[in-house]
């Protein structure tokens, strides 16, 4: 049986939410509006700049999200506005971080999927990450473990489980992206879960999920029942 697939929550964060409505629109263009004053003093229209950049993008945060070879393409943008909107992003992911640290991630799946959407929705090639979270399921940290091509991230079972010791991790949630924007399971996906599940449960780390994000959709294997051991 396929996976039902999830759409991501609407936040502000994660970039692919529903068109802004008039109120968020008008913040949209304020927040833009000011940061290219500041990151381009001398352009004589930074309202218009931002107006078309808004159109372009779709809103503030999907501005944010976008990958540097986007904003390189969008006439108009030259180096201070784009170091400005990557530092302005990496900011936002870090506070993002920073709130989960130390909480009970599964206490608040919309908060951690929002997170998860802003880091990943937008990557054009595919990119592993693991959660590694503590006997009372608390974030440890979240690492990039390996970054693949458009459709296929080699993801070795034992570098999983000897990172989750060195950092005396009890428990683990895999992430990774699909470019494609459909985050339905693939025959790969399940096959490679499975082996990290069994090489975790022989030395007693528990993979709590495997989460796999598409652009604004989202697919849970705990929650579509497809994580076959769960300690």
């Amino acid at each position: 049986m396929p996976a039902r697939q999830q759409k991501t929550p609407p936040q502000p964060a994660a970039g692919e939410a529903a068109a802004p409505d008039a109120e968020e629109a008008t913040a949209d263009l304020q927040l833009l509006t000011l940061l290219l004053i500041h990151a381009m003093p001398a352009h004589e229209d930074t309202g218009r700049l931002a107006r078309e950049a808004l159109a372009r993008f779709g809103s503030f945060a999907a501005l944010l999200a976008a990958p540097l070879r986007e904003l390189q393409g969008f006439a108009g943008f030259n180096a201070h506005s784009m170091a400005a909107v990557r530092l302005l992003h990496e900011t936002a992911l870090r506070l993002a971080r920073a709130r989960m640290q130390g909480e009970t991630v599964l206490d608040d799946p919309a908060r951690l999927i929002a997170y998860l959407t802003a880091v990943l929705a937008r990557e054009k090639i595919e990119q592993f990450r693991i959660l590694f979270l503590d006997g009372q399921d608390r974030l440890i940290t979240d690492e990039a473990q390996a970054r693949g091509t458009v459709n296929h991230t080699p993801v070795y079972p034992r570098e999983v489980v000897r990172r989750a010791i060195e950092l005396d991790a009890a428990a683990i949630i895999l992430v990774h992206n699909h470019p494609s924007g459909d985050p339905t399971p693939s025959r790969e996906d399940l096959a490679m879960t499975a082996q990290v599940v069994q090489a975790a449960s022989v030395l007693g780390i528990a993979v709590r999920d495997h989460v796999i994000i598409g652009n604004g959709r989202w697919t849970s294997f705990r929650e579509q029942g497809l994580l076959q051991a769960d300690a």
